[in-house]
């Protein structure tokens, strides 16, 4: 009496577990994208109105410091003593406001930062850091 014999059959892979292994993490890509986008508020139909103005574009301010180490605000020269106070006075009861800091790249990486720290002070002030791209 003879056994069956599987050294007859040639070996063969099996795609099917691999290409669901894929979809897998395809599926797991595809869904954790989704939930890095983040949503400030509920999705809604707005009402018309036809004396509905634009969003207000947020007020730009601009801070700006020489190789030397002048501060200026808007092109004024200031100190980084009364710059809080000029930036607060600046934004005055605007909800937002964009503080860009324009910095030379030989500036002393403490003062960008103490300037840095007058403007968190102040309140609905963002900061963002002007560079330039490479040539």
């Amino acid at each position: 009496m003879r056994l069956p014999d599987d050294t007859d059959r040639a070996p063969e892979v099996n795609l099917v577990p691999m290409i669901d292994v894929i979809f897998g993490v395809l599926t797991f890509f595809i869904m954790s994208t989704l939930f890095l986008t983040r949503s400030e508020g509920l999705p809604v139909n707005l009402p018309k109105a036809s004396t509905a103005r634009q969003q207000q574009v947020p007020a730009k301010v601009t801070v700006s410091i020489t190789k030397e180490g002048s501060v200026s605000l808007n092109r004024q020269p200031t100190t980084i003593e009364a710059l809080e106070g000029e930036v607060r006075t600046f934004i005055g009861n605007k909800p937002e406001a964009v503080v860009i800091i324009n910095a030379d790249e030989g500036v002393n990486h403490g003062q960008v930062v103490t300037v840095m720290d007058k403007v968190r002070r102040v309140p609905g002030a963002k900061l963002a850091i002007a560079t330039q791209k490479p040539k």
